[in-house]
């Protein structure tokens, strides 16, 4: 979608475009009010400075929508399709490395609670891995802050790739 497209919406219309980037409603209603924005560059930014403010709660909502990686998205949603074509890299890898990926999966979740989450695009399956295993060592702090900066930048590639 254009830039220009998308400032005109209206706010109804602007935040089912963008509902797919991140499930944070509260987010998507911040940047559709901030409109409209003179570049994509600025749109990028006001995202950016949003998603910065988000804590435990924001994560825990977003963290819904996430499918565990290895495990394929179920469902013909927008959202559904992207993190199938994410974590493409884990879905092509071999018998070996997805059951580590499980193994370490379940190791995460009994840590901290939560599935793991990593910006999957442009990274292979070994780099998720050790991602997760090097994550498994962080504090709780440490990794609820790493998570979050994951998931912010989930959030504006797919942005990225809405609205140009």
């Amino acid at each position: 979608m254009e830039l220009a497209t998308f400032n005109r919406l209206a706010a109804d219309e602007a935040r089912a475009a963008i509902r797919h980037c991140v499930a944070i409603p509260h987010w998507q209603q911040a940047l559709v009010a901030a409109r409209p924005f003179a570049s994509t560059e600025a749109l990028l930014a006001v995202a950016d400075a949003l998603a910065r403010q988000w804590q435990q709660p924001e994560l825990q909502a977003a963290l819904t929508a996430h499918p565990r990686i290895g495990e394929r998205a179920e469902g013909a949603g927008k959202e559904a399709a992207l993190s199938r074509g994410e974590q493409s890299a884990m879905q092509q890898a071999g018998h070996a490395l997805q059951q580590a990926m499980q193994q370490g999966n379940q190791r995460y979740e009994a840590r901290f609670g939560r599935v793991f989450l990593i910006r999957a695009r442009g990274r292979s399956g070994e780099e998720m891995l050790a991602a997760l295993q090097r994550r498994l060592q962080n504090s709780e702090a440490d990794e609820q802050q790493e998570t979050l900066d994951q998931l912010r930048e989930i959030t504006l590639l797919r942005l990225k790739e809405t609205i140009r």
